[in-house]
């Protein structure tokens, strides 16, 4: 089976196994690959200096995403799954499907994340800090919480940190993990660092760019100011429009240490995903 490789100079080759120039790429160029080898039973993968993660490494860190509102209990059970056969972080399920995930992935790495406030986090903030406590109590260990975008776009500043410490103080309360989803696409970048700078004052574990459903989604420009404003001690999530590996890589190299995707598969073996999320 052949694959495209690079040699020394960066020059294209075809690799077919018994010709193979040792270039150190295969991760970077060939995810899908690496991805066979590890599933066969490979517990470390070597690479050149400067290469992307392999498909398997990022997987770990895909929380893999059902967001739609017609998605089925049938979708929901396919995408527990999966997520147990690539081992990612979490799936990230409407509330309403909270219960079945757990149920589905008891006894498995694989975390349950869940949305808040969303998508377009205009609810109060007790309802929030409510919708959060109860995902909690139905299994979830993550969530995702949408800000006040209003709020921050007219510069109420304590509005906006009142609104993430609620949800914050009852996720972690109950022992689960916040991440803030700042909508990016409707921000400038004075926005966004205030979103960013908020969301830590709050106690915030990460920050996350979109929520798939507003216009515009992740980029790495946006993922690199986060990442600059919060500095080493929180996650980054990059999510929106990240359907292929080499996208999701280039976030992962911007910054980002978390990457919601529905096209989680695809990127993992190397290939163009059809998601919307």
């Amino acid at each position: 089976m052949g694959f495209t490789s690079l040699t020394h100079e960066g020059k294209s080759s075809t690799c077919d196994g018994k010709s193979c120039q040792a270039c150190g790429k295969c991760v970077s160029r060939c995810p899908s690959r690496v991805q066979v080898m590890v599933e066969a039973g490979a517990s470390r993968v070597s690479s050149a200096l400067g290469t992307s993660p392999a498909g398997a490494q990022i997987g770990r860190m895909i929380d893999h995403t059902l967001l739609k509102a017609d998605a089925t209990e049938t979708e929901v059970a396919k995408l527990c799954d999966e997520a147990r056969r690539f081992t990612f972080a979490s799936v990230c399920v409407n509330p309403t499907n909270v219960a079945q995930a757990a149920k589905s992935l008891r006894g498995c790495p694989v975390k349950v994340c869940t949305v808040i406030g969303f998508p377009l986090g205009a609810t109060t903030s007790e309802v929030k800090a409510f919708e959060a406590r109860n995902a909690i109590e139905n299994g979830a260990g993550e969530i995702d919480m949408v800000i006040n975008i209003g709020a921050l776009k007219s510069q109420n500043y304590r509005q906006v940190e009142n609104d993430i410490r609620a949800v914050v103080g009852a996720c972690h309360q109950l022992g689960a993990i916040c991440k803030v989803i700042l909508e990016t696409g409707l921000l400038n970048d004075e926005e966004k660092v205030a979103g960013c700078a908020l969301s830590k004052e709050a106690g915030a574990d990460f920050v996350k760019t979109s929520t798939g459903f507003s216009k515009g989604g992740a980029t790495v420009e946006d993922i690199a100011l986060m990442r600059l404003t919060v500095g080493k001690e929180m996650g980054v999530k990059a999510s929106g429009g990240v359907r292929d590996f080499q996208t999701a890589a280039a976030m992962v190299k911007a910054g980002a240490t978390r990457i919601g995707a529905s096209a989680s598969v695809e990127i993992v073996q190397g290939k163009k995903g059809t998601g919307s999320y």
